[in-house]
C-alpha cells in the first residue's frame, strides 16, 4: 500500500499538490524504482474522482488504502475503501478498480477480455478484473476468512459513457464484480452508500491490514486437485489474458481448420506453471486432448507424482520436450510448453535410435505436434548451454510455417512475497540489468539475510521449519557430485565448507537412506539435509531459500568475476564460450536466488566476497529476530 487516509484528508492533500509527490515518494521506496509517466498520470487523474465520490456521497472518514498490495503478489488494487457498513456495522470493503478509457469494446471471441484503441494486445475485462481480486483477497487476507460477505468488488470508468462500454456488461455482475460510467456517477453514489456508513473507517482499515496472509498455494501441493477437478488457482490480470487467449484459440481450432502459436512470457513467479495447470486441468475436463510437457526431468516426474498419484492417464499427461520425435502431425489439440525456455535445438541424443535422428529443431516438432502449441518461457533462466527457447525463436519457426504467434507478457510476479523490489535487487546484484548492486532495503514483502556461516544458516532455515515453513539450502555447482552411492550406505558428503559438510540431493530416481529422489528434493520434507543445485531447484518453490555462492562468483573490488574452473558442472565443455560460462553462472544464481516465498539467507565461501555482501545485505542473522 502506498497510503492510507480518510477521503476527506486524500481531498486536501490533492488540493495541496502533495499526494502525488507522497505516493512516488513511497512508491520509490518499495518498488526500487520510480513510477512509470502512466502510472504517476493515472494516480493524477483518478484517485480525486473515488475521494471527490465519497466525499459528495457524505463518507468523507471512509478511509481510502491507495495501491493496496495484493498478498504474496506484486499485483495491486488500485483503491480499496474501508468503513462499517451502514446496516450491520460490520466491517465493510469495497474494492475500486478505476479505468480512464473513454470507450472499450469486448473481444470478437472472449467477452472477459476486451479491446481498447490505445493498446495492441486484448486487456481483461475490468469486471472479471476486479471480481478476481476480490476473490482472491478472500482466499488469502485472515481478515476475511468465512467473511468473505464483507468484501464488494466495482469497476469505475469515470471517463467512458454507457454508450461507450455497454458491451463490457456481458461477462455479468455480481457481488464482487459491477461496473459504472461516468454518466452513471450518481448510481456509483447511491452503491457506495448501500456499502458504507457515514462514519470512520480508521478500526475496519486497520483490521483489513492485519489480517494474516494465509499460506501460498503451492504451486504442487494442489496440483492434483488442479488438474483432476477443479480450478485451484485464481488467475488475475494479464494471467487471465493468457489463460483466455489459449482457450480462444482452441475454440478456433475446434471451429475450423485452424492452427495457431501462444507463447506466455515472464520472469521468476509470474505465474506461467500456475497457468499451465490451469489450462491443463480445464483441458482435461473438456475432454480436449492435451499433454504438459518440459525439459525438466524433476518437474516432469514430480507432476507425475503429484498430479497423477492416483490416475495412470493424469500421469501420462506430463511428458519431456523430446517425447514427439516421431508423433503425427496435429495429433494432439493442445500441447502445452512449460519451461520453454529449456527448449534444445533438437530432440536427438545418445540415446536416440538411428532410424529416428533428423535435423528438424525441437520447436519445430513441438509447434507441428499440435493445433494449439502454448510455450511459457522466461529467457533469463537459461541454464545450460544449448538451451535456446526464446520468443524469437518461436516466432520464427511459426513464421516459417505460416501461422500466427500471439505472444503475451506477464509483468507482475507471485515469487518471493510479490516483492518487485526484491527482484530487482537481485538482478541488479548479478549484474543481469543495467546499474549495478544496490543496497537492500526491507519493504514488508520478502526477508533477505546474510549467515556468516553455512552452520548459522542451517540453524536458522531448520528453526523455521520448526515454525511449520518449508525451508531449502541450495547452493552453485562447486563441488564434485558422487552420482553413484554404495547401497545400503548414506549419501556421501560432497559439499565442504570448512568443518561443514552435506551430501548433494540425491542423483536419480531412487531414494537414498531416507533422502527423496532428485525430483522430489524442493518438495519431500525428507528433502531438507541435502544441498540443492539449479538443476532440482528450478520451476519449483518454497517458503524460506537459504542460497550458498561458490567460488564460481567472487566479488573483485567492483565486480563480479566468474570462474570456470571453480564450476563442476559437467554441461559447461571446452568448447563453451567464456562469455556463455559467464552468462549462465549469473543465471544460475538468479534462480537460486527467486526460490523463496518468504525469505532468502545468503551466504559466499569467498572472504571478500561476504564483505561486500554484508554491505548490500545489511541484516545478518546474529542480530534479528523472527
Amino acid at each position: 500500500m502506498l497510503f492510507r487516509d480518510s477521503a476527506a484528508a486524500v481531498a486536501a492533500e490533492i488540493l495541496a499538490s502533495s499526494l502525488y509527490f507522497r505516493l512516488t515518494e513511497q512508491f520509490v521506496h518499495v518498488h526500487g524504482h520510480k513510477p512509470s509517466a502512466g502510472e504517476a498520470r493515472s494516480w493524477e487523474r483518478s484517485i480525486p474522482v473515488v475521494a471527490n465520490a465519497l466525499n459528495d456521497a457524505g463518507l468523507g472518514q471512509v478511509e481510502m488504502l491507495i495501491e493496496y498490495g495484493l498478498p504474496l503478489t506484486s499485483k495491486r488494487a488500485d483503491v480499496v475503501l474501508a468503513g462499517r457498513h451502514p446496516r450491520t456495522g460490520e466491517p465493510s470493503y469495497v474494492v475500486v478498480e478505476l479505468k480512464q478509457w473513454s470507450q472499450a469494446s469486448p473481444d470478437d471471441d472472449d467477452p472477459m477480455l476486451c479491446r481498447i484503441d490505445a493498446y495492441p494486445r486484448a486487456k481483461l475485462n475490468p469486471i472479471e478484473q476486479v471480481r478476481r481480486y476480490c476473490r482472491y483477497l478472500a482466499d488469502f487476507n485472515g481478515a476475511l476468512s468465512g467473511h468473505a460477505d464483507r468484501l464488494h468488488g466495482v469497476a469505475y470508468l469515470h471517463n467512458a459513457t454507457e454508450f461507450g462500454v455497454a458491451g463490457l456488461g456481458e461477462v455479468g455482475e455480481d457481488r464482487f464484480g459491477r461496473f459504472f460510467t461516468a454518466d452513471r456517477r450518481g448510481a456509483f453514489l447511491d452503491y457506495l452508500r448501500t456499502r458504507l456508513a457515514p462514519e470512520s473507517g480508521a478500526a475496519a482499515a486497520d483490521e483489513l491490514l492485519a489480517g494474516k496472509t494465509r499460506p501460498s498455494l503451492q504451486l504442487m501441493s494442489v496440483a492434483a486437485e488442479e488438474v483432476r477437478e477443479r480450478e485451484m488457482f485464481v488467475l488475475l490480470d494479464e494471467q487471465q489474458v493468457a489463460y483466455r487467449t489459449v482457450i480462444g484459440a482452441v475454440e478456433r481450432a475446434k471451429q475450423s481448420d485452424h492452427k495457431e502459436v501462444v507463447v506466455v512470457t515472464g520472469g521468476p513467479g509470474t505465474g506461467k506453471s500456475v497457468i499451465a495447470l490451469s489450462l491443463l486441468g480445464e483441458m482435461y475436463r473438456r475432454g480436449v486432448p492435451t499433454l504438459h510437457a518440459t525439459g525438466s526431468a524433476s518437474f516432469t516426474k514430480t507432476m507425475r507424482k503429484v498430479a497423477g498419484s492416483r490416475k495412470r492417464e493424469v500421469q501420462e499427461l506430463f511428458k519431456y520436450f523430446n517425447s514427439f520425435m516421431t508423433a503425427e502431425r496435429n495429433s494432439l489439440d493442445v500441447l502445452i510448453c512449460d519451461e520453454a525456455h529449456r527448449i534444445r535445438e533438437t530432440s536427438a541424443n545418445r540415446y536416440t535410435r538411428a532410424e529416428h535422428r533428423t535435423d528438424k529443431p525441437q520447436v519445430a516438432e513441438l509447434i507441428d505436434v499440435a493445433r494449439v502449441p502454448v510455450f511459457l518461457l522466461d529467457e533469463h533462466q537459461v541454464v545450460r548451454p544449448g538451451e535456446m527457447g526464446t520468443v524469437d525463436d518461436i516466432r520464427a519457426a511459426a513464421s516459417a510455417k505460416g501461422l500466427e504467434c500471439r505472444v503475451v507478457p506477464l509483468d507482475s510476479q507471485f515469487r518471493c512475497g510479490g516483492s518487485d523490489a526484491y527482484l530487482n535487487w537481485v538482478v541488479r546484484l548479478l549484474g543481469l540489468e543495467p546499474g549495478g548492486p544496490v543496497g537492500w532495503e526491507p519493504d514488508g514483502k520478502m526477508r533477505l539475510m546474510m549467515a556468516e556461516s553455512p552452520q548459522e544458516m542451517e540453524d536458522f532455515l531448520l528453526a523455521r521449519l520448526t515454525d511449520g515453513y518449508q525451508a531449502r539450502i541450495s547452493a552453485g555447482y562447486c563441488w564434485k557430485w558422487t552420482t553413484k552411492t554404495v547401497p545400503g550406505h548414506p549419501l556421501p558428503t560432497d559439499v565442504v565448507i570448512g568443518d561443514w559438510a552435506r551430501p548433494w540431493n540425491v542423483y536419480g530416481d531412487r531414494s537414498v537412506d531416507g533422502a527423496p529422489p532428485a525430483s522430489l528434493w524442493a518438495n519431500d520434507p525428507a528433502g531438507f539435509g541435502q544441498v540443492g543445485c539449479v538443476y532440482t531447484a528450478q520451476g519449483f518453490e518454497y517458503d524460506w531459500s537459504g542460497v550458498i555462492l561458490g567460488p564460481d562468483l567472487v566479488w573483485r573490488e567492483d565486480r563480479w568475476i566468474t570462474d570456470r574452473t571453480a564450476s563442476k558442472d559437467p554441461v559447461f565443455k571446452k568448447a563453451t564460450s567464456d562469455a556463455d560460462v559467464d552468462r549462465l553462472i549469473r543465471n544460475t544464481y538468479k534462480v537460486l536466488l527467486t526460490r523463496g516465498m518468504v525469505g532468502t539467507v545468503v551466504y559466499s565461501t569467498d572472504p571478500e566476497t561476504r564483505d561486500r555482501l554484508r554491505e548490500l545485505v545489511g541484516s545478518q542473522l546474529t542480530s534479528m529476530s523472527v
